[in-house]
């Protein structure tokens, strides 16, 4: 079974992967014009990014969620909220966060069934 939450979860990694990996070099330049004109673009700038990190560990608290109830491996889901946090703790670990959640997203997208719901249905299969 495929769960659509998983397949939305997976791609918000995706993006936000990309959108963390861009984070740091959109916060310097935008210091950097903030400085020379005077201007205070910086804080909407990295709100956007911790907004996005927000959105994706709701998302995969969610997926987990659900992934649990219909017996699919859940570690797409725990890494995807393990590297989404780290964001949201700080943006410093945007590196780590882009690798969990890159990882995260191949098993999020594989949607393997738990190996106990594989136990469970074969011996329900094998006859008496």
């Amino acid at each position: 079974m495929k769960l659509k939450i998983n397949i939305w979860t997976g791609i918000l990694d995706i993006v936000n992967a990309v959108v963390f990996a861009s984070s740091w070099f959109v916060i310097f330049s935008t210091a950097f014009s903030d400085a020379a004109n005077g201007g205070n673009a910086t804080d909407g700038v990295g709100t956007f990014f911790y907004v996005m990190a927000g959105i994706g560990v709701v998302l995969n608290i969610i997926a987990l969620i659900q992934s649990k109830r219909h017996g699919i491996s859940i570690v797409g889901a725990v890494l995807g909220l393990i590297g989404n946090a780290l964001f949201l703790v700080s943006g410093a670990l945007a590196f780590p966060a882009i690798v969990l959640l890159i990882i995260g997203t191949v098993f999020i997208f594989l949607q393997h069934p738990t190996k106990k719901s594989i136990d469970s249905n074969n011996s329900n299969n094998q006859p008496a």
